[in-house]
């Protein structure tokens, strides 16, 4: 009669993909022990599953390791890992000797639920998992993993619509310009999206996703110029149409890792980050230079300050909630992070209007708010701070600095293009700057390199 172990190795799977799939269950030597009685590979195989998922989540190399450490110490091992972008090489060391294991991911994403219920998951690993097998651990972790989405193309479509219309008001666009822009922005993430379905690279999702955007805002527009005669300065808005695409989650986790002295991933991310906005900026000055927009100050609202204030809220609300819906956040969680970004960001553009602030100092003191009111709600309701932090300060990006950084270099003046770049790397600096601020404050652990 055949033996447990042979009957395993029968059914072992081997994959035919690039990226080869890893069939976890496969690779177990008794599916039977309590997980922490079995063998130091099956503990340590747990252990880098664990950190893979949290890195695909999008989250930060001190959160992966954070959640390595704490399912590793009920393992009764000890963990020494080395995370970047979309790999990570880590050691489980105990008496019995050390266990090696190098994993990698086949793209980059942002996943704030399945980031949510992987944190529970570690958070509770020493109770709910104490009398459960290693097959049975792979299990749990395999109704995460392979849990779908909470929103098809089509929704996130919308939502980057309502994101960036938001957003475009928030950068002073009037009303011919958010409609503009909900239908550029609309189609363009809807495009991305179900060419990201289909496993399409992701240069080509973000070109195609942009080019779609600006060429669905100039349709847009003409609309909108033969119906009513509006005047051709709105079409200065068309940048509204493509800052779905902005990396926030990567521009932001990197900062966070550098100061952390995770330099691997800090750097890896940044490239990744920097590779979109180039991406991006260039194919929209493209298309923009096919159909002659140029990159102007928007025209004059005529609203007071108060006015201004009152609509600010539910714009910030509304491109925030925007930007969680589009990272996979449940309803709530998006709502909460929109209420979060309301007053982070109103604040910090109040702060730009009726002081003398340099904009970078409001965009600190934005981020710094909307850190230290996430670490409350942490505290409470147990979201992430950063899937609470990140879509809040998304919206405070300069993605209208930096293309227009792009376009005047790209035209040759150089001047106007460093002027531009000097700003926009000022604002994406004190950002993350604000949060870690605030992690230092409230969060003991982040405050201490060990």
């Amino acid at each position: 009669m055949n033996s447990e172990k042979e009957i395993i190795a029968k059914k072992f799977r081997i994959s035919n993909r690039h990226h080869m799939t890893i069939h976890w269950k496969d690779l177990l030597d008794n599916t039977k022990v309590p997980a922490q009685k079995a063998s130091l590979k099956e503990r340590s195989m747990l252990v880098g599953r664990v950190g893979i998922l949290m890195l695909a989540c999008g989250t930060g190399a001190w959160r992966v390791r954070e959640a390595m450490n704490k399912v590793a110490r009920h393992l009764k091992l000890t963990c020494s890992a080395d995370i970047g972008l979309i790999s990570l090489e880590y050691t489980c060391y105990s008496p019995q000797g050390n266990y090696t294991q190098a994993l990698s991911l086949p793209n980059t994403g942002v996943n704030t639920d399945k980031l949510n219920e992987l944190e529970h998951f570690t958070n509770n690993f020493a109770t709910e998992c104490q009398e459960l097998t290693v097959k049975q651990i792979h299990e749990k972790i395999d109704q995460i993993q392979h849990k779908p989405g909470n929103y098809s193309p089509l929704i996130t479509g919308f939502a980057a619509a309502l994101a960036c219309s938001a957003f475009v008001f928030l950068l002073g666009g009037g009303l011919p310009e958010m409609i503009c822009c909900f239908v550029g922005a609309g189609i363009g993430n809807w495009t991305r999206g179900q060419l990201g379905k289909r496993k399409v690279t992701t240069l080509v999702c973000l070109a195609l996703g942009v080019a779609v955007a600006c060429l669905a805002y100039l349709l847009a527009f003409r609309i909108l110029q033969l119906g009513f005669n509006i005047s051709p300065h709105h079409e200065d808005g068309y940048i509204g149409s493509m800052l779905f695409v902005i990396p926030g989650f990567p521009f932001i986790t990197s900062f966070l890792d550098i100061s952390k002295l995770d330099l691997r991933s800090g750097l890896e991310r940044l490239t990744y980050a920097l590779m979109i906005t180039i991406i991006a900026s260039l194919v929209g000055w493209l298309i923009a230079l096919l159909v002659h927009f140029r990159p102007e100050n928007f025209l004059e609202l005529g609203l007071s300050p108060l006015i201004l204030l009152l609509l600010r809220l539910p714009a910030s609300f509304c491109g925030v909630f925007g930007f969680s819906i589009m990272f996979n956040s449940s309803y709530k969680m998006a709502t909460t992070a929109g209420l979060i970004g309301a007053v982070a960001n109103t604040l910090r553009l109040e702060l730009v209007d009726l002081t003398t602030l340099p904009p970078a100092a409001a965009a600190f003191c934005g981020a710094l708010t909307a850190g230290l009111i996430a670490s409350a709600v942490n505290r409470s309701l147990g979201y992430p701070r950063i899937s609470l932090t990140v879509p809040s300060i998304v919206i405070m990006v300069p993605g209208l600095y930096i293309y227009r950084a792009v376009y005047n270099i790209g035209i040759n003046a150089i001047g106007p293009g460093a002027l531009w770049m000097t700003r926009a790397m000022l604002i994406i600096i004190f950002l993350p700057l604000g949060l870690f601020v605030a992690r230092v404050i409230l969060d003991k652990e982040w405050r201490h390199f060990d």
